[in-house]
This record gives structure tokens, sequence and C-alpha cells, in this order.
């Protein structure tokens, strides 16, 4: 089949991508920067020859795109967390929705798969997170994009539109095009510091995200939510196991929930002022100290995927940190390659 994918210069994107390619099926990328897919493509071996240049928010563009393909995978989207650009989030996100999976549901497209988040059915002190899990309203300009997305996804299904929509939560892996917000996490736990708080952190690898969206294409599969339970460690759990993997003591301290959330608040009125790359928002430190965890959907047992472990999955993130040269050996210990 001729898959349509947005968001193919990503990092969840290319990786899907690329196994979408080796299932055997044709891809064509709705792209804004030609060579940069074509970059991104040549580094996974692949060659990017069925592009259609322009932006999902353009409505001329994606109905180029969606003509002739079988099915779509939509994961793109605009994350800024910058408060100037609130309104540009929610606008961009939701319309490119609309407009992606809305319009080849209008089409007869066969099968549709969407890339939402974990993040997208958190409510602090609801409990584990699951396909049922009400769609959450987020304070910042991103989470509230989403749920307005979730709200047109869940209009489209109930029409009988044969939308999959996947719920990942932190992800993280090798050969991100940039630096994903899972990875720049990591790069931050090695280089800096880490927290042992509340909660936990839980992750997917991008690569079995990315085998599930290749299941999640064939016709046969049911439509709706599916909920990714990656693996997740307390923090004291995970600061142990960057220790061995790297062979060395990163720097890490304690603090309570309440206090991190309490400078989250900071966080957010500095922002105001003065924008700054960490993510010390009271709506990231809601997610650090309060995550309750994602429950798995159990029809993922039928489709043949395999989630690796989380000690090869961080190897591997912090291998492929250091060869890209976002981590120095010093950083990366046992980790770093020659």
């Amino acid at each position: 089949m001729r898959v349509l994918v947005t968001g193919g210069t990503g990092f969840v994107g290319s990786h899907s991508v690329a196994a979408i390619r080796a299932a055997g099926h044709d891809v064509r990328l709705l792209v804004r920067d030609p060579d940069k897919a074509r970059r991104v493509s040549a580094s996974r071996g692949l060659d990017a020859d069925d592009l259609v240049v322009g932006d999902m928010t353009d409505a001329a563009c994606v109905d180029r795109a969606l003509e002739g393909c079988d099915a779509v995978v939509h994961a793109a989207a605009l994350v800024a967390l910058e408060a100037a650009r609130g309104g540009e989030v929610l606008a961009t996100n939701a319309r490119g929705v609309e407009l992606v999976v809305g319009g080849a549901a209008r089409r007869g497209v066969r099968s549709i798969v969407y890339v939402s988040s974990g993040s997208a059915l958190f409510t602090p002190g609801s409990g584990p997170i699951a396909a049922g899990s009400a769609i959450a309203d987020g304070k910042s300009a991103y989470a509230r994009s989403k749920a307005d997305s979730e709200r047109i996804v869940q209009r489209l299904i109930d029409a009988g539109a044969p939308i999959r929509s996947t719920y990942p939560p932190g992800i993280i892996g090798p050969d991100d095009p940039g630096l994903s917000e899972g990875n720049h996490t990591i790069r931050t736990f090695l280089r800096d510091t880490m927290v042992i708080t509340s909660s936990g952190f839980q992750v997917v690898d991008v690569r079995d995200l990315a085998a599930v969206h290749v299941a999640l294409l064939e016709p046969h599969v049911p439509t709706g939510r599916y909920t990714i339970g990656g693996p997740m460690l307390e923090w004291a759990a995970l600061v142990e196991l960057i220790d061995e993997l790297t062979g060395r003591r990163v720097r890490r301290f304690r603090i309570p929930g309440p206090v991190l959330r309490g400078l989250g608040r900071v966080g957010d009125l500095v922002k105001r002022v003065r924008p700054f790359d960490f993510p010390l928002t009271r709506e990231g430190m809601q997610f650090a100290t309060r995550w309750p965890g994602i429950l798995a959907s159990p029809t993922l047992d039928s489709l043949g995927v395999c989630f690796r472990e989380a000690r090869e999955t961080y190897a591997d993130t912090i291998r492929w940190l250091h060869r890209a040269g976002h981590l120095t050996s010093e950083h990366a210990g046992r980790l770093a390659e020659p």
C-alpha cells in the first residue's frame, strides 16, 4: 500500500517511515523542507522520491498529498513551549488533524494512524492512564492543542472513520534527526543532574513505537485508542540504572514532589519575562512528580510487537547521544564509542 506520512523528518515520523518501508509499503511524505527530508531519509539508507512539499495546515497541499494513498500516519505536530507561540501551537495542531486525519476520512482512506500522546489523557490524581481515560485539559498551549485534536479525532471515529490513535509516554532512542524532548531529557540527566522525587519516568523505545504504527496500518485491526505502556522506573531506580550503564555516578539530589511543583509555578512566572530551555513549569513538574503510568492496550499483545527492556533502550540512547556529539565521553562513561 502507499502510506502518506506527515512529520516524516522528525523523530517518531522518520522511524515510522523506515519501519513502513521495511514492511514492504511505499511511502509518500508531506514535508516543508525537501532537502531535510532527503538528508533524513539518506541517514536511514532510504531515498525520498515521493514528496509533496507543503504544510499540514494548507488544505490544497494536504489534498495533493492524500491523492492515491491507501493509508496515513499523521505524526506531525508543532511542539513549542514558549508562551509567545501559544496561539500558533493551538491553531496549527488542531488544523493539521482536521485536514490530514479528517481529509483522509472524507476520502475513504482505509487505514489512518494518528500519533497522539499519553499526556493527552493525563489528569493528576486520576490513576493509571488507559484507553478509556478522559481527555485532559492541560494548561499549556501544546497540551490544549492535543486535547482539541483528540476531540476532532473522536468525532471522526464516532462517525465511522478507521482511525487508530497511539498514546505513548516519553519517547527515547537512537537516530534522532534533531533532539526531541525525551532524548533532551536523557542528555540533561547525564550532563547536568538528576532529581529523585515522587513517581517515576516512563518511556517507550521509538523503534518499538514505529513497529506499533506499522501493525496498526492493517485494515483488520480494530479502530480506536492504543495506549503504549513502556518501561516505568521510579526515579531512584532510574538513577541506579544510568550509574550502572555508564559506570559513573551521575549528579543527583532529592527534592519532594510538592516542592518541585512549587518551583514549576515560579518557572512559569519567570518564563513570561525571560524564556529558558529547561522544562521547569508547573505542568512539567506535574508530569515528573505525579505520573501514574500508562497501561498498555491489551490488543497490542495480538499485534506481534515486542517491546525492548529499559536497559537496552537507555543503553542504545546514550550510545547514540555520544555518537551524535550530544554527550562527551566523560558523560557517556563506558557507553562512549571510539
